[in-house]
């Protein structure tokens, strides 16, 4: 066990987050570590409390508490990739230049792990190597049971690119899904804050989000302010609709809990909409019953970006996962019927 120590952040290692900055510093810790660090305020940047999201900034000193001594860990993450974890993830891949990554993460693969999650994107990219001898970065994250576009940086360069133009909202997402009824109007924007709920246990409940009206955020511990745009495009008489959503903020779970919070909750979304319960027409519920799948129907469709080193505008797009094509199929919608944007009359 280590004493405690303290750390002057190099120039080169400027706007990383706190968590990756101290796994490349101290290989033996692990996320779940860091986050008890933060928690019981042992972890500290200069002199101040921090969460292991908190960006670093060159020349700020991280007070680190005493560490357990280098050496395996029982709750690692076996570094070698097996083939077929290899094959399936770099089949995921949808573009690829020198410098970025997109993948097509199919639902259900984690983005990154936890205490219970050791199969993620992250433990996979050893395989998206390819010619470089770097380990591609995630930039971003999509829940578990979310499909989509995934970016990964190639280099430290490419990483703190991607990552200043999501902070400056300099990027484009647009998420297809599908809900319960019909939003009306067809086309509008959603404001409510967000906070999340107490802690009821051990399997998630913790990350659920409570909507908050805007007057209600700044009196509100912990609220942050949420925007998501929404269209409706399609829709099956009163049952479902086909929707299209640009979160304009990105909090935890927001699109889920917004559209769940104007009564028309994502087909398949068991944490906001009760997948328990079969929608009936009347806008609630996320379960449609049938042969509709009770999958997510939550898909990171396309994302626009300026290229970190090029600086060209880049767009991608990632086909729908299996159910979603299934749901699509069965309604007689098809991808070429959407509009490139959306928005267009918002802007």
């Amino acid at each position: 066990m280590s004493g405690v120590q303290t750390l002057t952040v190099a120039a080169e290692d400027g706007d990383q987050r706190l968590d990756r900055w101290l796994r490349r510093q101290f290989p033996q810790l692990n996320q779940v570590r860091i986050e008890k660090m933060c928690r019981k305020g042992e972890l500290r940047v200069d002199g101040g409390r921090v969460k292991p999201a908190t960006r670093l900034e060159p020349g700020q000193t991280v007070r680190i508490p005493p560490l357990p001594a280098p050496g395996p860990r029982p709750d690692a993450v076996p570094a070698k990739v097996s083939q077929a974890d290899a094959r399936m993830i770099r089949d995921c891949v949808i573009y690829k230049d020198d410098h970025v990554i997109a993948l097509n993460k199919p639902p259900g693969l984690a983005t990154q792990g936890g205490s219970r999650q050791t199969r993620h994107v992250d433990g996979l990219a050893d395989a998206l190597r390819f010619d470089l001898d770097e380990k591609p970065r995630l930039v971003h994250r999509l829940d578990k049971d979310t499909s989509g576009v995934l970016l990964l940086a190639r280099s430290r360069k490419a990483a703190q690119g991607l990552t200043a133009a999501m902070r400056h909202k300099e990027t484009r997402k647009i998420y297809w899904a599908v809900v319960a009824g019909v939003p009306t109007p067809y086309l509008g924007e959603i404001k409510y804050g967000l906070v999340k709920a107490p802690g009821h246990g051990r399997r998630g409940e913790a990350e659920k989000m409570i909507c908050l009206h805007p007057r209600d955020v700044e009196g509100t511990p912990g609220a942050k302010r949420a925007i998501t745009q929404y269209a409706t495009l399609y829709r099956v008489a009163s049952r479902a609709a086909w929707v299209a959503m640009e979160p304009i903020t990105g909090r935890t779970h927001q699109l889920r809990a917004h559209m769940a919070e104007i009564g028309h909750p994502i087909v398949g979304d068991g944490k906001y909409g009760g997948s328990g319960q079969e929608n009936l027409g009347d806008g609630w519920g996320a379960k449609l019953g049938g042969i509709i799948s009770n999958k997510l129907h939550l898909h990171a469709r396309s994302m626009s970006f300026e290229h970190p080193v090029t600086r060209k505008s880049i767009r991608v797009e990632a086909a729908l996962p299996e159910h979603m094509a299934h749901t699509f199929d069965t309604f007689g919608w098809t991808a070429d019927l959407a509009a490139e944007d959306p928005f267009e009359e918002l802007r």
